[in-house]
């Protein structure tokens, strides 16, 4: 296995698309077997995809807040930067196909994930690791479509599409088709092995309730309080009620996410968060994640010292589960975190770039984050960052 990434700040897709295929050196090793594009949303998503399809037949894109990071640095001042992970593995299987999410966001992604098998020559397999690049809003059903075809206990891993200023500007795209509202599903059969490593960067407090009223992602009540009054008062009055209407409260709540515990590794329990995003008059929250009747909630605490610190970390974890040192990893940092510590983002590239050794990466900036952590089953979050690491 060889892998190798490119960055490129081209204002045209196809001077871009150029620019990569030289970085990769794609005339000398050939077509990679896998090829991820991440690209801030300033970049036209349609023009990249038709630049970029005659470079490989397993190809993933999607788009990725303010831009990528990557070995070589961040790549985010334009909003326009986009981010190549080339893979070449004669000896591996490599399949991606892309659908709109439509109707039944499930079924969209079951139809996808049984066409990238289809691709890599793998029907009827279990593939040892699926990348994932959903629209954002209803990733639940996109795990659980996935699911169907790869049995429950799938490495599902990635990030889902973002945009530079959170006004719906996503875009998706596979080997043939681009998507506003879409899934890109590739399914990896590496011929060495790969480590994932998946967590926040936050602590409970200690405040802590039960979901007694909820609406897909609008939670309406906590222990039978209006839950905007109660994350107010959870949040010392950090993060404001809704005063004259809605208030998007997205930035205020960065450092003060929602946690659920979904496991426990090592007898620490792992919260899975949820990021809310608009306060309402009538009390609720939306959130970028489905919480359930029943569902016990913490309060978590974040810090920017912690947000930097931890994606270093999580690549540490991710490359001590390796046979073998890494050939490349890639990286997902959610987008809110990163619009947090902005100015400390070169900071945060060196600490990867440290832990892999040197080894080529490429980060993306997503708004929702699947992976899985300690055995346990593969799920949708906020406000995490995870590592997928190769050996070599």
């Amino acid at each position: 296995m060889q892998i190798s990434t490119a960055q490129s700040a081209a204002l045209l897709p196809d001077a871009a698309m150029a620019d990569i295929a030289a970085a990769l050196q794609i005339d000398r090793r050939g077509h990679p077997d896998f090829l991820a594009l991440h690209f801030g949303a300033a970049v036209p998503a349609e023009i990249l995809a038709a630049a970029a399809r005659p470079f490989s037949q397993a190809l993933h894109g999607g788009t990725s807040c303010q831009g990528i990071m990557s070995q070589a640095g961040l790549g985010i001042a334009t909003g326009g930067h986009i981010g190549a992970f080339a893979i070449w593995d004669a000896a591996g299987s490599y399949g991606s196909a892309s659908r709109c999410l439509g109707q039944d966001a499930a079924e969209a992604a079951r139809l996808a994930t049984l066409e990238a098998l289809a691709a890599a020559g793998r029907g009827g397999e279990i593939p040892p690791l699926v990348w994932l690049t959903p629209a954002p809003g209803r990733e639940e059903q996109v795990i659980a479509g996935v699911r169907s075809v790869t049995g429950a206990d799938a490495t599902i891993v990635g990030g889902s599409a973002a945009d530079n200023d959170v006004t719906g500007q996503w875009a998706q795209f596979g080997p043939s088709s681009t998507h506003r509202d879409g899934v890109v599903v590739s399914v990896l059969f590496p011929s060495t092995g790969f480590a994932l490593s998946y967590q926040g960067g936050y602590a409970p407090t200690g405040e802590t309730g039960i979901v007694t009223r909820v609406e897909g992602r609008k939670l309406i009540e906590i222990d039978h309080r209006p839950a905007s009054a109660v994350y107010h008062g959870w949040t010392d009055g950090v993060v404001p009620l809704a005063v004259d209407g809605p208030r998007s409260i997205l930035a205020a709540s960065t450092l003060w996410p929602l946690g659920r515990i979904t496991r426990h590794v090592a007898g620490v329990p792992f919260h899975l968060l949820a990021h809310p995003a608009v306060a309402h008059l009538d009390g609720s929250l939306d959130l970028f994640a489905d919480f359930a009747v029943g569902d016990r909630v913490w309060q978590m605490r974040g810090s920017a010292d912690s947000l930097v610190a931890r994606a270093s970390q999580v690549a540490v974890t991710a490359c001590a589960d390796l046979a073998a040192p890494p050939a490349g990893a890639l990286v997902v940092y959610c987008g809110g975190c990163m619009l947090a510590v902005r100015d400390r983002m070169e900071q945060v590239c060196g600490g990867i770039t440290e832990a892999l050794g040197g080894a080529p990466w490429l980060g993306l900036f997503s708004f929702g984050e699947q992976g899985m952590s300690g055995g346990g089953q593969a799920s949708h979050g906020n406000l995490m960052i995870s590592c997928t690491a190769f050996a070599r």
